[in-house]
Parts: C-alpha cells; structure tokens; sequence
C-alpha cells in the first residue's frame, strides 16, 4: 500500500507561481514512476507531467516550458514547479504513483490550484 499527500495548492494570480509537493509512503519509492494529474471542474482528469525511476520526464503540451517536475528519492518526494500560470491551469491536482506488480496506480487526495486573471 502507498500513501500519497500532496501540498501547495493555492490562489495566485495569471503569471504568478507555485510549487506542489507530493510526499510518498513505502520503502521502494525510487522505483516508482511517478506523476502529476490534473482535474478542472466539468473536465477529465488529465496528465501533466510525469517522471520514471530513471528521471525521464514528460509533460502535456499545455504546460511544456512552464511546469517542471523533478523528484528527491531520499525524501521519497516529488515536485511540481509550476510558472507562468495561467486561468486555465485551474483545477485538482494529484499526485500518482505507478508501482511494479500493484494492479493499479495509487492516487493522493488532491490540492487545490486556482489561478486568477
């Protein structure tokens, strides 16, 4: 079983910037792939970006060259460093993990992240 809680959601203003965290359970967190989420009200959830054991990372065309994520596997954490935000970033975001052998991913609560114009 792995527990994910997210962190840093917020208001901020269009161009401003925020920095979500996800903290992760589990003593094999280096081995997971891991991932941002995002759901905006009336929408899908969607990825954003996401980042494997090996540190490849890939991200939504919406969100390239302003989103950055990266992970610390000493901490067992993983961030999302979010710029140049913009009204239609607004949404849900979540924190997933994928685990070899679980036969499912595993999903954080969500924070909130709502950008003004």
């Amino acid at each position: 079983q792995v527990q994910l809680v997210e962190s840093g959601g917020g208001l901020v203003q269009a161009g401003g910037s925020l920095r979500l965290s996800c903290t992760a359970s589990g003593s094999a967190f280096s081995t997971y792939a891991m991932g941002w989420y995002r759901q905006a009200p009336g929408k899908q959830r969607e990825l954003v970006a996401s980042i494997t054991r090996g540190g490849s990372t890939n991200y939504a065309d919406s969100v390239k060259d302003r989103f950055t994520i990266s992970r610390t596997n000493a901490k067992k954490m993983v961030y999302l460093q979010m710029n140049s935000l913009r009204p239609e970033d607004t949404a849900v975001y979540y924190c997933n993990a994928a685990v070899a052998g679980s036969l499912r991913p595993y999903w954080g609560q969500g924070t909130q992240v709502t950008v003004s114009s």
